[in-house]
């Protein structure tokens, strides 16, 4: 079963839609026995990374997604800001993170001429895999996916980068360290290339 995480921050309708195109069983909830009992997690995430981590903290979801996730290594998918939360901290706002990739969180910034870039960066775009991953090596040709976001991942370790995106340079589009991955991209709407992302991950990437 998966648990999509309900913390007031997520799409999660659409989230709950597209694992059911993937044949996966989940549930939304916020209920920490949910977490402990999930054989997998996904924590969505639209929004402020401060937040983002309040909200996670006034419903009492950190030590149970902490037990769940670094004590008994279930794998875990963040999507958007849910992924930025697994960084040490974001220049979004004050508030630690949950520190569990080695990365901080930090705002588009394009050297002059911008060439028309905008920031957030939005709608579809594609991804480059950097190396092969279980989530990534089952998706259709040409992939793309579409985002909505100011911000981006700065990993400390290249290895954790699974996949890269340009706009204005390139950064992490797809992270992955042991059983904690992520996507900077919305795969609940990206159609078929999200649809075969999350059939991997609820298939046991």
């Amino acid at each position: 079963m998966i648990v999509v995480v309900d913390y007031g921050m997520g799409n999660v309708g659409s989230m709950l839609n597209m694992l059911k195109k993937a044949g996966a069983r989940a549930v939304l909830s916020c209920d920490p026995a949910d977490i402990a009992s999930a054989d997998r997690l996904i924590l969505p995430g639209v929004g402020a990374f401060d937040a983002g981590m309040r909200h996670l903290r006034e419903r009492g979801l950190v030590e149970p997604l902490q037990r769940k996730v670094v004590d008994q290594q279930a794998p875990i998918l963040g999507v958007c800001l849910g992924m930025q939360l697994f960084t040490t901290g974001s220049e979004e706002g004050g508030e630690p993170g949950l520190g569990w990739v080695e990365a901080t969180t930090v705002r588009f910034r394009f050297a002059e001429p911008a060439n028309g870039l905008r920031i957030p960066h939005m709608g579809w775009n594609h991804i480059t895999p950097r190396h092969p991953h279980p989530l990534t090596l089952s998706l259709p040709d040409d992939p793309r996916f579409y985002f909505v976001h100011s911000y981006h991942l700065r990993c400390q370790r290249a290895e954790d980068v699974v996949a890269t995106t340009w706009h204005g340079y390139e950064f992490p589009s797809v992270i992955a360290r042991g059983n904690v991955m992520g996507t900077q991209f919305h795969p609940e709407k990206s159609h078929k290339y999200g649809l075969a992302l999350l059939k991997a991950f609820a298939e046991g990437s």
